[in-house]
């Protein structure tokens, strides 16, 4: 990189994570109840939970916004990672159905668990998500030695994915139990549920994650140039490959897990910083993709529980109103460069 390529990158760096601050502390102000900044302050600094401010501060806010920005871009980096395996930029864990598989474990799991009285912790919605991403990540590349070309696999990826999303809703609707029912509302996607403890967990797994990406940037990068490139270059290609499914399939574990399948993000943002970067370098781009990612949600997030407050949409109806354009907008200039 130029020298002035550098000090670009470092700006826009600097303004993403200003972003994510300033929609961070925007989040904790603006709600069904107002707070004004300096009460939000005062809160943080302080540790004050016994006045209301404090408490809307530090039992609901906090935890939520934090569980955006942490899953969100948790999902942007797992749509990074699936997008540097399949080298395809439409690649997704929405699109490819593991999200919805991942949706359909963690549901089948918890009614199989409240049916017999026993509360699921963090750890087995985890394990359960993790399995389902994993077996419909099996299921893909199954279907993508079988097919030739991106756009038969992305059809079969969303087909199953509207399956499990059918047998998801099936489930759910015919249950009896009422706090089976409340299922629903968590299959719709949302930040609203995730404590302090689920926070905890979430956050321990996506940054172990992150961590081990970091470690894969080098063989990542030499991987986009071609499975025989990075050969050339001393990399296991079965072992980067199995260890890019094991990672994006955690991360997107993780958020479907906690918030619910939410729509989009794992494929707009990565697009977004690509543009913004200009550079699709997996050292530049991942820890862009989780600051994107936090934006984004972060984002969404606030225009779901405030545009038609007290009532609260589903975050994954807002992330597919502004994801679905970067999407097609991704396709139809991957068009114009073919017939270039």
């Amino acid at each position: 990189m130029t020298h002035e390529e550098k000090r670009r990158t470092g700006i826009t760096f600097l303004l993403l994570s200003a972003l994510v601050l300033a929609l961070g502390l925007l989040s904790l102000t603006v709600g069904s109840t107002r707070i004004g900044a300096g009460a939000v302050l005062r809160a943080l600094f302080s540790g004050d939970k016994s006045g209301s401010a404090g408490r809307i501060v530090w039992d609901i806010r906090l935890p939520r916004l934090l569980a955006a920005a942490v899953l969100g871009g948790a999902l942007s980096v797992s749509g990074f990672l699936l997008q540097t395996f399949f080298a395809n930029p439409i690649a997704g864990p929405f699109v490819l159905g593991i999200s919805s598989g991942a949706k359909l474990t963690v549901a089948l799991a918890m009614i199989f668990c409240l049916g017999r009285g026993i509360v699921m912790n963090a750890w087995g919605m985890v394990g359960a998500a993790f399995l389902g991403a994993l077996g419909i990540m099996g299921f893909v590349l199954l279907a993508a030695g079988k097919t030739r070309g991106m756009p038969r696999l992305i059809v079969c990826g969303v087909m199953i994915g509207y399956i499990c999303s059918a047998v998801t809703d099936f489930v759910v609707t015919f249950a009896d139990d009422a706090n089976i029912v409340n299922l629903h509302y968590w299959s719709m996607g949302s930040f609203a549920g995730v404590g302090w403890t689920a926070l905890g967990t979430a956050a321990a797994l996506v940054f172990a994650a992150l961590v081990c990406c970091v470690f894969l940037a080098k063989p990542m990068g030499a991987y986009q140039l071609g499975e025989a490139y990075a050969a050339t270059m001393g990399v296991n290609v079965r072992r980067f490959r199995l260890a890019l499914i094991g990672l994006s399939s955690l991360l997107s574990a993780c958020v479907t897990a906690f918030a619910g399948p939410i729509s989009f993000v794992g494929i707009a943002v990565p697009q977004l910083m690509k543009r913004l970067f200009k550079t699709a370098r997996p050292a530049c781009m991942l820890p862009a993709c989780f600051l994107g990612g936090a934006a984004f949600c972060l984002g969404c997030d606030l225009i779901a529980r405030t545009v038609f407050a007290p009532t609260e949409l589903a975050i994954g109806s807002v992330t597919a109103v502004f994801g679905a354009p970067v999407v097609i907008w991704a396709l139809l200039r991957r068009g114009r460069e073919g017939e270039e």
